[in-house]
């Protein structure tokens, strides 16, 4: 089977010719000269407001749909169905004021212990309005979803669940379609927060069969934008969230006040280039849809990954002293290379300290996921040490992490 080369990816990457390892990626990776060159180019050449009947404006609209189309395909999603905003976290809040509408008082909706805050703090904004949150909890051991729990959660009260597709601390993955079903059947929606699993594993939004789903581009090589899906029979049922006159059947626009950022939705034309000139590069199967190419290239990204994180697994697995969080596999044996652990007894700051004095780009804390890490007993504030890896590591970079690691916990 073909091996990422991890030297020719390196090379689409210029921040990462200055020395320090980066495993910070799970907070938000670089991006690579066609993301930067793809900006470059709208912003020198088409810096105008689109939609206009003079030439630099059809450019500029040009490139903005293209960079919303690509991102359609992205995640096997019509370019209707989806909207480009400013983050995860703008998007969940607009859609509770787009949803919240059509629920009443007494009506439940149900977040998870695990999730992000992205996906958990505006849906408990609607306690306000009456609506019951409930609260799905998580293994105070392992930090895993307790899966049983959510049949004595759901009712015939249930209007949405909120949930992530993998956890951005414990790196558990999980089983969208089955839980999706389940939601379904009891007459609520599933909202999926894919932020995390995106990065490492191609997404498939028509086999997902969720309502909606969320996923942060800056954290897949792209600028910092966000995407939005919705399947287009709900998103046209939901309260325009822009200008009164902007119609409720305008997807496209009644999700963004504001409008879009225009040059990063050009930006994002860049993502699809990098990822098919890895497609070329590799000599993959060739596929006339960029949805067909990106599964290829993922398919080398993920073995890729898991090499590497199976090799710090193994030497923090050695370590008596260190606790690693989470890491139970999927149904289908899937886990994110994302490893957080801590130390009992011993700072996370400090070793994180220790990490970055060696040129480790590497932080600690809660990540966002505050609730998780209460539940498994430690402090928002010292949290975890968070590993996130991404396709452009490589071995020396690993090598440099556990030796820097090694000195770290002596």
């Amino acid at each position: 089977m073909t091996a990422l080369d991890t030297a020719f990816v390196r090379e689409q990457f210029p921040p990462l010719a200055d020395g320090w390892v980066f495993v910070e990626n799970a907070g938000g990776t670089y991006v690579p000269r066609q993301v930067i060159e793809s900006t470059r180019e709208y912003m020198s050449e088409t810096q105008v407001q689109p939609n206009w009947n003079f030439a630099s404006s059809r450019r500029a609209t040009e490139r903005i749909e293209h960079g919303k189309h690509l991102m359609a395909e992205f995640i096997n999603a019509d370019h209707d169905e989806i909207v480009l905003g400013p983050s995860t976290t703008m998007h969940v809040y607009l859609m509770t004021q787009a949803l919240r509408h059509q629920f009443k008082p007494g009506d439940e909706i149900i977040v998870t212990e695990q999730d992000h805050e992205a996906n958990v703090g505006a849906w408990r904004r609607l306690e306000e309005f009456g609506i019951v949150v409930r609260e799905w909890p998580v293994d105070r051991k392992t930090g895993a979803l307790r899966y049983e729990i959510l049949d004595e959660l759901l009712s015939a009260r249930t209007k949405l669940v909120a949930f992530t597709h993998c956890s951005n601390v414990a790196s558990i993955v999980h089983d969208v379609p089955a839980l999706a079903k389940k939601i379904r059947a009891a007459g609520a929606l599933a909202f999926v927060d894919g932020t995390a699993y995106a990065p490492h594993f191609p997404v498939d939004v028509k086999a997902l069969d969720c309502d909606f789903y969320v996923f942060s581009l800056y954290k897949v090589c792209g600028p910092h934008q966000s995407v939005l899906y919705g399947k287009r029979e709900v998103l046209k049922q939901l309260r325009n969230q822009n200008h009164h006159f902007i119609t409720d059947e305008n997807v496209a626009y009644k999700f963004l006040p504001g409008g879009p950022n225009h040059e990063l939705a050009a930006g994002c034309v860049g993502i699809a280039d990098y990822f098919d000139k890895l497609h070329a590069h590799h000599k993959l199967t060739p596929a006339n849809r960029f949805h067909a190419r990106l599964q290829r290239v993922y398919q080398l990204i993920g073995t890729h990954e898991a090499k590497l994180a199976d090799k710090i697994t193994a030497f923090l697995g050695s370590r008596r002293e260190v606790r690693i969080v989470g890491r139970q596999p999927s149904s289908d044996g899937r886990l994110a290379p994302v490893i957080a652990f801590h130390v009992p007894g011993r700072s996370s700051a400090d070793i994180v300290a220790k990490l970055n004095a060696r040129q480790i780009a590497i932080g600690h804390g809660d990540f966002w996921a505050a609730r998780l890490i209460k539940a498994l007993g430690l402090t928002a504030e010292d949290g975890v040490v968070r590993i996130g890896l991404a396709h452009y590591n490589d071995d020396r970079d690993i090598d440099r992490l556990l030796t820097a690691l090694d000195q770290a916990l002596a």
